[in-house]
């Protein structure tokens, strides 16, 4: 597909550079969690993970329910009324959306914290989750206010306050659950020896664990009432300008703003539902053949503590992408702008691929080596499934990414039927390699691939009949997998090299990854398969691409592929 010839950008253009933005911040969350899990699963072991990991299974279900479709669904109504210049119908969203927000929020929450009992014994088969999940419940109700937030600013057209909010809150959420995970850690302890019950102490820290997640909560909600406060002079200013615009009434906007996020809490409710239905049935399959509640939530925590933050570190960027492109595709559909429709999802999509196919390459080549460096652990199960789930990153990320293309074209409820045919598929699939191969903690693996395969494949076909794009094959799919390829063949050799000279687990991983980057960021130049106009978008993008010209990293205009 041909590039676009490169105008100068508007406010309006740069959902790369506002992408790329949070996609930074997330990637510095992710690392964060990732880091701080590292002492985190010391403390609270196998079992104590498995709790952690199940109750916050439970909690991101909630979550969905009560907030996580918000940051999209008031990003696009803002969006779309400051695109029509009605900045005050644009606010009006945000003051419905709050209150409509605290609302069901508190609901929740109640339900959450009243019923943690009930649903740890009879749902999950691990009654002593009931602690974390209670800890978690009064989360829901700061995370459905900051989603509204972090929406607004969205469809404002910066994700700057959503970055700076999630890493103030990342790093309140890590020193919080390592300290009160120890600290809770030796209290249950203590209390089990006198009650007779082993895993309490794991309960406990699982319970201090998740602490962390909702003070950190607290604190990004506090850094974006900061940011609105700070900003309301700007913000009368702009209202008082608004002089064209009719005067949306609550009623009308409220009614919108359901019709807009029930689809994409459908949508995301099944992408959540169907890890915690997958927990659910593996913990029920494996008590049925005989394992006990110590070992299959030891298994669970490997999945959870070990396979998934990993997983995720990479998977979080589409996300960020996703969250940028759909208040901006929403402009340009609504300017009937064919052309640069299809350029901004073609360039969405090149960009998802080529930044999660090496991350997938990457996971497989040196599954064992970032387990030992990361969690000290060089057993099988870990580094197997990491290797086997890699693929999930990119099924994953284009799933993520065609989702929001859809509701950037008004196509809203598109991601939730294909996410529930996909999720039927997933399920038969997960009980038929839990009960016939007996693949036991693979099969959680192994069913995130279904259920992602077929999501990506429903999605990108709906695009095509509804707009008529179709994906360049070699710029977004062929190119990323040969330079991957050759980055894993090099990635590999040089751990394997390193690994037999100095040893350790520092040493032959870091400098192994590294040279990775450098290896693929020079390949993916040379091939083309990202170009000028790819790299000017980026934050400081004519300084970066100043510099690939004067190294000869980007090849001429004539040989790239148009």
């Amino acid at each position: 597909m041909a590039d676009t010839p490169r105008n100068r950008k508007t406010k309006k253009d740069d959902y790369i550079v506002q992408g790329t933005i949070l996609a930074a911040a997330v990637v510095i969350t992710k690392v964060i969690g990732v880091v701080y899990r590292i002492p985190l699963t010391n403390i609270l072991g196998d079992e104590g993970n498995g709790f952690y990991g199940y109750a916050y299974q439970v909690y991101a279900i909630a979550l969905m329910l009560s907030s996580l479709s918000l940051p999209t669904a008031v990003s696009k109504l803002v969006s779309a009324r400051v695109a029509a210049g009605e900045r005050r119908n644009a606010f009006r969203v945000f003051v419905c959306s709050l209150v409509f927000a605290a609302v069901v929020g508190l609901v929740v929450s109640l339900a959450i914290f009243f019923g943690a009992g009930a649903v740890s014994e009879y749902m999950m088969r691990a009654p002593l989750s009931a602690y974390a999940l209670r800890v978690l419940a009064p989360g829901l109700l700061i995370v459905a206010v900051m989603a509204v937030l972090r929406g607004y600013f969205q469809g404002l057209g910066t994700m700057m306050p959503t970055a700076i909010s999630q890493i103030i809150e990342q790093i309140i959420n890590a020193v919080v659950s390592i300290v009160g995970a120890s600290v809770l850690f030796g209290m249950g302890t203590r209390a089990g020896e006198k009650a007779g019950e082993e895993l309490l102490g794991p309960a406990y820290g699982a319970a201090g664990g998740t602490l962390g997640t909702v003070l950190g909560a607290l604190a990004g909600l506090l850094f974006l009432l900061f940011v609105l406060w700070a900003f309301r002079g700007g913000i009368r200013r702009q209202l008082r300008r608004d002089r064209r615009s009719r005067e949306e009434t609550y009623s009308h906007i409220l009614k919108a703003l359901v019709l807009t996020a029930v689809p994409v809490i459908f949508s995301t409710a099944i992408y959540n539902i169907n890890q915690i239905l997958d927990l659910t049935i593996f913990n029920h399959i494996m008590d049925a053949q005989g394992f006990t509640e110590q070992q299959y939530m030891s298994l669970q925590g490997i999945y959870t503590g070990k396979y998934d933050p990993l997983i995720n570190v990479p998977m979080s960027i589409p996300y960020a992408l996703s969250s940028s492109i759909v208040p901006s595709l929403t402009a340009v559909v609504m300017a009937k702008n064919k052309k640069k429709t299809y350029y901004q999802i073609d360039q969405t999509l090149r960009l998802t691929t080529i930044i999660t196919i090496p991350s997938c390459v990457g996971f497989i080549a040196l599954a064992s080596p970032l387990m030992v460096l990361l969690y000290n652990d060089d057993s099988a199960t870990p580094a197997n499934l990491l290797m086997m789930g890699a693929i999930v990153i990119v099924l994953y990320g284009w799933s993520t990414i065609t989702n929001s293309v859809l509701q950037g074209l008004n196509y809203m409820s598109t991601p939730a039927k294909n996410a529930a045919i996909a999720l039927v598929v997933h399920l038969i699939a997960f009980v038929i390699m839990m009960t016939v191969f007996r693949m036991n903690v693979y099969a959680l693996a192994a069913g995130n691939i279904v259920f992602s395969l077929v999501m990506a494949f429903l999605n990108q076909r709906k695009i095509h009949q509804v707009c008529g794009f179709r994906v360049n094959i070699k710029k977004t799919f062929l190119k990323p997998i040969l330079a991957s390829l050759i980055m894993g063949i090099i990635t590999y050799a040089v751990h394997f090299g390193l690994d037999r000279l100095i040893g350790g687990r520092v040493i032959p991983t870091v400098v192994a990854i590294l040279i990775a980057m450098a290896v693929y960021v020079v390949l993916i130049l040379k091939m083309g398969a990202v170009s000028d106009d790819d790299v000017e978008s980026l934050p400081m993008g004519a300084r970066i691409l100043r510099v690939c010209r004067r190294l000869h990293l980007m090849p001429e205009p004539a040989d790239l592929d148009i």
